[in-house]
């Protein structure tokens, strides 16, 4: 794009689909995928910090998730605790704020306990904020805004859009890369994906490198943005 300065999506979503397929397709063990898939997210935020994405929303466990095996949700969770005890550190080193969204009751303590550490020690970062979908789905994040206005007793002349996004988790998306084969959204980030460029990617997510990171966001410049004008 000579002579024009590239757009970088303000706030990017990604839907990290496909650990276990790829980890089959490998003859690797599901854990494994998982591992990988984990290990690509910290990759990820550094690739964005660089870009100058501002928020960046990785969606990495569905409330819909919890049915899977024990032993697999399990894992899932240590992962979750490495990730916010260990793996997002460097990350953090860089300026980046970490906040996880999503039903955090249902979490066992240890991770809650990760997760408040790592919330405490980046919240005065600045450069990026990095937002981990954890126990996380659009339609419950709008059922607790909603409780959130009736606990605060506000009249329903007063609730408008604006209102029901301020007591949302995160602000609205500029564009959403779902990687898997997959093309649809699955309850991500539902109200503030009503104007996202969405971009799906054949690859698996633990396959997911910086060139397509790049290509994507050639696509987003190659977007015209009306928002209905």
């Amino acid at each position: 794009m000579k002579g024009k300065t590239k757009k970088i999506p303000k706030h990017l979503g990604i839907i990290l689909d496909g650990n276990r397929r790829w980890a089959k397709e490998k003859g690797l063990t599901t854990f494994e995928g998982h591992r990988r898939g984990l290990r690509k997210v910290k990759d990820v935020t550094e690739w964005c910090l660089e870009k100058g994405v501002k928020i960046l929303t990785v969606f990495i466990f569905s409330t819909e998730n919890w049915k899977r095996s024990k032993e697999e949700v399990n894992y899932l969770m240590k992962l979750a605790h490495k990730a916010t005890t260990v793996d997002l550190k460097n990350v953090a080193k860089k300026g980046v704020k970490v906040n996880i969204i999503g039903e955090r009751q249902r979490l066992p303590e240890f991770v809650k306990k990760g997760i408040r550490e790592i919330e405490r020690t980046t919240s005065k970062n600045k450069k990026m904020t990095l937002n981990l979908a954890l126990s996380y789905g659009g339609r419950g994040e709008i059922v607790q805004a909603i409780k959130n206005i009736v606990k605060k007793k506000v009249s329903v002349k007063k609730i408008t859009e604006s209102l029901i996004s301020k007591n949302l988790w995160t602000s609205d998306l500029d564009m959403i890369i779902r990687t898997g084969k997959e093309k649809r959204i699955s309850n991500f980030l539902i109200w503030q994906a009503a104007y996202a460029e969405l971009y799906f990617l054949e690859k698996y997510w633990p396959a997911f490198n910086k060139r397509d990171l790049n290509e994507a966001i050639a696509v987003y410049n190659k977007r015209k943005r009306r928002f209905g004008k």
